[in-house]
């Protein structure tokens, strides 16, 4: 029988969040230097506001399990994809972010065409922002133990209910295994649930 999470958001291990508006790109820099050595902490800039964001356990977890069910979604559906998981993201004195995994398809190129975060502790004012100002495509959020999805258009980012970039990926699939409480029990739920679409 297959054991699921039923909270996600209840583990001890919760992220942290804090948030400080009016702080300077050279400010964000000097605080970002005080940090490099801190395990667990990320800093995200986006015009004048700062977040530090205490990463833990669930966090990793999750961040790993949708790797992997991503990886075995592009590798079953054979998609050219080009990972590049928490590399910084940076427009000079503008934004700084890391998306817990991004991903060009296609080809390599200077801005991911999806970022995916995961969210523990709700409520950043830049949520989207940042991803705007370095035109991302299609941003989604694992938040609360569900997926919101994000395309940018001219004015902004729309709430979407598919992913445009991969529409045929069965989002109910991958969020039912994302909570499942075993890692090999949701791949191998996925890889059924994906063989059976093709039927």
């Amino acid at each position: 029988m297959l054991q699921t999470v039923d909270n996600p958001t209840t583990s001890p291990a919760i992220e942290q969040r804090f948030t400080w508006r009016g702080v300077t790109w050279n400010q964000f820099k000097a605080i970002r230097a005080g940090f490099e050595d801190v395990p667990n902490v990320r800093l995200f800039y986006c015009e004048g506001v700062l977040e530090i964001v205490g990463t833990g356990r669930l966090d990793e977890a999750i961040r790993c399990l949708m790797g992997l069910l991503m990886g075995q979604y592009f590798l079953q559906r054979r998609i050219v994809f080009f990972p590049s998981g928490t590399y910084s993201q940076i427009v000079e004195e503008q934004v700084e972010y890391q998306a817990d995994l991004s991903y060009c398809f296609g080809t390599i190129k200077d801005v991911p065409d999806l970022c995916i975060e995961i969210v523990i502790t709700s409520g950043s004012p830049i949520k989207l922002q940042k991803y705007r100002l370095m035109g991302v495509p299609e941003v989604w959020f694992w938040e609360d133990g569900t997926l919101e999805l994000y395309h940018l258009r001219e004015e902004g980012y729309d709430r979407i209910t598919s992913s445009e970039i991969l529409p045929e990926l069965d989002l109910s699939l991958l969020k039912r295994c994302i909570l499942f409480a075993s890692p090999l029990d949701a791949l191998e739920e996925f890889s059924r649930g994906m063989g059976d679409r093709e039927n």
